[in-house]
């Protein structure tokens, strides 16, 4: 088993006023040769944005992109017509393909917005331009994975064009959860929102990461009560 740390004190910052981001991987401004990418996974931003901030319309393409709410709730508007709310508890997903523009706003004018971005390179590339989002049941992952993002169908999750596989759990103080590849070679970036666990003998705390290779299974251990978030991903 290989592991390679990404602790929250270590991330890329910026400050733009209205939106105030952290970088696990070289994005923007922030460049560091030792975090450009694990495996497809290119980017994951924990954001800050006040009330009122907005991402104005940008292009993508040949992207798959994961937006994750923590708290308050993002305006999403594409040019395919997209549009959504997507509230902390609901997952939404957005194939770049062959090319989008959209924009992101905080939806409230008033009350500030976290959010997790994640950009994974896609399985398939020039697929038409797709968008999704779905509510999850926070229950339905209490000491227990709950898949919100694969491409199989027996996940019952939101679709993406990669063999990648995005999990959520609540490990209750004192428990053990193991996680178990879905697809053989790929590998683990297990972040821990709140909380703190132990991986192969490494203590992790709030927001910091751990990217974990060669191996099909590990187990977590958790001290307090922790959320967790995996993003299993090709490795090549």
């Amino acid at each position: 088993m290989n592991t390679k740390n990404f602790l929250a004190a270590d991330r890329g910052t910026a400050d733009y006023g209205w939106l105030k981001p952290n970088y696990y991987f070289s994005f923007a401004q922030y460049h560091n040769p030792s975090k450009i990418h694990f495996g497809t996974l290119r980017v994951l931003n924990d954001d800050f944005i006040m009330g009122g901030g907005m991402f104005p319309p940008h292009p993508h393409d040949n992207m798959e992109i994961v937006t994750i709410p923590l708290t308050g709730a993002v305006e999403h508007r594409d040019n395919t017509g997209g549009h959504g709310i997507i509230k902390a508890g609901d997952i939404q997903i957005m194939s770049a393909g062959s090319g989008i523009q959209h924009s992101e706003a905080n939806a409230s004018k008033t009350e500030p917005l976290t959010l997790f971005q994640i950009w994974v390179f896609p399985k398939v590339r020039n697929i038409n331009p797709r968008y999704d989002q779905r509510t999850f049941d926070v229950e339905g992952r209490k000491n227990k994975w709950q898949v919100v993002v694969s491409p199989r169908t027996e996940d019952d999750a939101l679709w993406i064009n990669q063999d990648a596989r995005f999990s959520l759990t609540n490990v209750t103080a004192g428990n053990s959860i193991e996680y178990t590849n879905a697809f053989e070679g790929n590998g683990v970036f297990l972040v821990v929102i709140n909380g703190s666990v132990e991986v192969n003998g490494i203590t992790l705390q709030k927001r910091d990461a751990i990217g974990v290779s060669e191996t099909e299974s590990f187990m977590i251990n958790a001290s307090e009560d922790t959320e967790l978030l995996a993003i299993e991903v090709p490795m090549r």
